[in-house]
C-alpha cells in the first residue's frame, strides 16, 4: 500500500475543490490546498489513513515567488500505523493571512501556531490562547517575514526586564 498515494487520493476525492496541486521531493508526496477546509482535511487524514501524529507545523513566507499565496502554512503529518510521513501546505493571502485552527485535532498544533503567529504574524481562528510565544507582546513586527528589515528594527529594541 502507498501511503502518500491514498492520503492524496483521499484529498482529491473528498476536497476536489481544495487542491490547488500536489508533488513529490526526496521521496515524499505533499498537496498544495486551499485554506477553507484545512479542519475537514487534516481529520480526514488523521481519521482514515490514519495520520496521528502531527509531526511539525510552521509557515513559510512566499514574497515576490509567484506561487498561489503569498503566505503557506505547512502541515507535516506522521502515521505511526504505517510509518509513513504527508505534508500539507494550505496558501494563505496578504491581504487576510488567517486559517483555522488545528489544536482541536492535534494538541501538538497550539505551540506551533503560536510559534508562527509571532514570527510571521499569520492567525489561527479558533486557537483557545493566540499570543505571541517567542517575543514579547510589545515587539514590533514579524522577524520571519521576507519583508522584515535586517537593520534598524529589532536589534534595537528594548526588551523588557524581568522582576521577581
Amino acid at each position: 500500500m502507498d501511503l502518500q498515494q491514498s492520503a492524496y487520493d483521499l484529498v482529491r476525492a473528498r476536497f476536489p475543490d481544495q487542491v490547488l496541486g500536489e508533488g513529490i521531493h526526496a521521496g515524499q508526496r505533499w498537496v498544495d490546498v486551499r485554506r477553507e477546509r484545512i479542519v475537514e482535511i487534516l481529520t480526514a487524514l488523521r481519521d482514515e489513513i490514519p495520520f496521528e501524529l502531527l509531526m511539525d507545523l510552521t509557515a513559510v513566507d512566499w514574497l515576490d515567488q509567484g506561487r498561489p499565496e503569498r503566505f503557506s502554512v505547512v502541515y507535516q503529518l506522521y502515521s505511526l500505523t504505517h510509518n509513513d510521513y504527508y505534508r500539507v501546505k494550505a496558501w494563505l493571502p496578504e491581504a487576510d493571512p488567517s486559517i483555522a485552527t488545528a489544536s482541536g485535532i492535534w494538541q501538538s498544533a497550539n505551540w506551533g501556531e503560536r510559534e508562527v503567529y509571532d514570527m510571521y504574524g499569520l492567525t489561527f481562528d479558533g486557537h483557545p490562547d493566540l499570543k505571541r510565544i517567542l517575543l514579547p507582546d510589545s515587539y514590533p513586527g514579524f522577524p520571519l517575514r521576507k519583508d522584515y528589515p535586517l537593520t534598524g528594527h529589532g536589534e534595537r529594541y528594548d526588551f523588557p526586564k524581568h522582576t521577581r
